[in-house]
């Protein structure tokens, strides 16, 4: 078998909501979702989910090659990326590339990905996230509560501009998913997408958790900073999670020697190949693993392959437009299919790509990210509701809700 080529979509998640953090919201809740597929010369094609950078240099790594040599072929890759580096979205189109290839492997021993990998159960536990920063309260009781009749009992919300808020919002999720468990304890993380200085972050969380007992904070600081992210580890209860915007084990293996990181994250645009060496080399320090995305596809079937996963990050409950995937949730996991390969399937006539792309949003950071003296929204964060009206709303949000069963 070779590969003979490949194909760049475009399509677009719609969440129906706004979505964002701490640096900026997509008002239209509409998100790009770049996809990757590539062809073999015995009609078996792969899908991957990532950017398209520089696509032409880092497929020539590739082309002609046999898929199933899959790890050695994300070398070549690497490789192909030597003087110019690996970085951002360029390790995307990588991780998409190999994503793909992964899955023609599985495609090619007819068996789905998690078995061929070694899983031998196609359950990973999964907790709710749902990029709401910019809900009113009631907006995320709502969003909260879709959660929970999936039964997700772990929920990560955004936040890190105003302390009051952060802490309101918690309990609401909180008050949430514990009624839905039947006053069992819920799980709290919040993740700040790196909006604080080391004081800032040490301050913020230490407020949040004389009334909450929070899993995690993710990103506290910027990426790279080992000192700081460990000594915001020493400052706080909570464990500080991080990883998601890292590429490489050369990034990782600092900050894991540093003592910096409690929780480490893989994106799913990083490719499987990157997630089971990095979950390789947090094993070795007895940390666990977890993987980041919307619906991290070929995250999940390799998690169930390593013995150190903790969780894994559940954004929307619909794949794209045009996409369909062999999965479904349940009992607050992702529960994956028998499909061979990845189970993902596009439609390139239901395919929808954005109008236009955005210029703004949480890609963008702040000019005052980590220099904020008071709490700010910069227009991130709604106006709040009335706490005992959301309250209340709580009380009654099932009146009007459609469970999304079957849609996932």
């Amino acid at each position: 078998m070779r590969i003979t080529g490949y194909r760049t979509l475009t399509t677009v998640q719609e969440w129906g909501r706004p979505v964002g953090d701490a640096n900026g919201v997509f008002a239209d809740g509409k998100v790009s979702v770049p996809i990757v597929v590539v062809e073999t010369d015995e009609g078996l094609s792969g899908v991957g989910i990532g950017p398209h950078v520089e696509i032409e240099r880092i497929f020539a790594a590739i082309e002609g090659e046999d898929p199933r040599a899959v790890t050695t072929l994300y070398d070549r890759m690497l490789r192909h990326t030597f003087k110019a580096g690996h970085a951002g979205p360029v390790f995307g189109t990588i991780g998409a590339l190999d994503t793909a290839l992964w899955d023609i492997k599985a495609q090619a021993a007819g068996q789905p990905l998690w078995r061929l990998l070694g899983g031998r159960d196609r359950r990973v536990p999964a907790y709710a996230s749902g990029l709401d920063i910019g809900l009113t309260d009631d907006e995320l009781v709502s969003t909260y509560t879709r959660y929970a009749e999936h039964g997700l009992r772990a929920a990560k919300l955004k936040g890190g501009l105003d302390i009051e808020q952060d802490r309101r919002r918690l309990h609401l999720v909180k008050e949430i998913l514990a009624e839905a468990g039947q006053g069992r304890r819920p799980g709290l993380m919040l993740d700040v997408n790196e909006a604080w200085t080391r004081k800032q972050a040490v301050r913020h969380v230490c407020e949040l958790e004389r009334t909450l007992d929070l899993i995690w904070i993710e990103e506290p600081v910027r990426r790279w900073d080992a000192e700081g992210l460990a000594a915001v580890g020493r400052g706080v209860r909570a464990s500080v999670a991080t990883g998601e915007n890292l590429t490489g084990l050369e990034q990782y293996r600092p900050l894991i020697a540093a003592g910096a990181v409690d929780v480490v994250q893989t994106s799913a645009v990083g490719g499987v190949t990157h997630f089971l060496r990095v979950s390789a080399l947090a094993h070795a320090y007895d940390l666990p693993v977890s993987p980041i995305g919307n619906s991290p596809l070929g995250l999940l079937h390799a998690a169930t392959s390593v013995p150190n996963h903790l969780t894994s990050e559940l954004q929307d409950l619909w794949p794209p437009v045009g996409v369909s995937v062999d999965l479904h949730v349940e009992d607050g996991a992702f529960i994956l299919g028998d499909s061979p390969g990845l189970g993902l399937r596009v439609d390139e006539q239901r395919v929808q790509p954005p109008q236009a792309p955005p210029v703004d949003g949480p890609n963008v950071r702040p000019e005052q990210a980590g220099r904020r003296l008071l709490a700010a929204t910069d227009g991130v964060v709604p106006d709040t509701v009335n706490l005992p009206l959301a309250r209340a709303a709580t009380a009654s949000r099932n009146s009007n809700q459609v469970s999304p069963t079957g849609r996932h």
